[in-house]
């Protein structure tokens, strides 16, 4: 299965966490990294090139920090203009149909605050609902979330652990309508 990562972080050599991710990505077979503030330092985004990326792979993963509940600027950005009608929706929209999308975030807090009750009030798959909203929208699959929590505070060791999980995740994780998150750093 060919597998788009398309990294969104404004300032990915500063990232302990989503670098390390990245590089460990760039090793995988059948696997594309995409950097988005590498490839559009402008904010200029080439449609035509995000779309055949997506149109040439099987499974999309969007990778990012979590930015106050949400996605950093730059990937709300390409959903609004890369996913256009006539190719993403509506008549002639089906070139994301059947493909697998899913998230890999870090979180500055805790996985204990990403519960009900917990400080955040809502889990993190109540928090990328619009993510899996967009994936149903596409009709893709939406796939369960990959998160580490507790970003700025992870070990060197806890790190490499999260490397491995994640290209673990990847390897068996399945479209099926599941409240799994798949969680590292409690």
């Amino acid at each position: 299965m060919k597998t788009l990562i398309i990294v969104v972080h404004p300032d990915l050599n500063s990232s302990r966490i989503n670098r390390a991710w990245t590089e460990t990505m760039r090793e995988q077979p059948e696997t594309t990294v995409h950097v988005l503030y590498e490839a559009y330092p402008d904010k200029q985004i080439d449609i035509t090139r995000e779309q055949a990326l997506l149109d040439s792979h099987d499974r999309i993963i969007f990778q990012y920090p979590l930015y106050w509940y949400s996605t950093p600027p730059l990937l709300k950005q390409w959903f609004d203009e890369v996913l256009t009608s006539g190719w993403a929706v509506g008549p002639g929209g089906d070139h994301l149909k059947g493909k697998e999308i899913g998230i890999a975030i870090s979180t500055a807090g805790t996985a204990a605050s990403y519960q009900p009750g917990g400080h955040n009030l809502f889990t993190i798959r109540d928090i990328a609902k619009p993510i899996e909203a967009t994936a149903n929208y596409v009709s893709a699959h939406y796939l369960p979330p990959f998160a580490i929590h507790n970003a700025n505070h992870v070990t060197d060791e806890q790190i490499a652990a999260s490397q491995a999980a994640y290209v673990q995740h990847l390897e068996t994780v399945r479209h099926v309508q599941s409240t799994d998150l798949i969680t590292i750093n409690k």
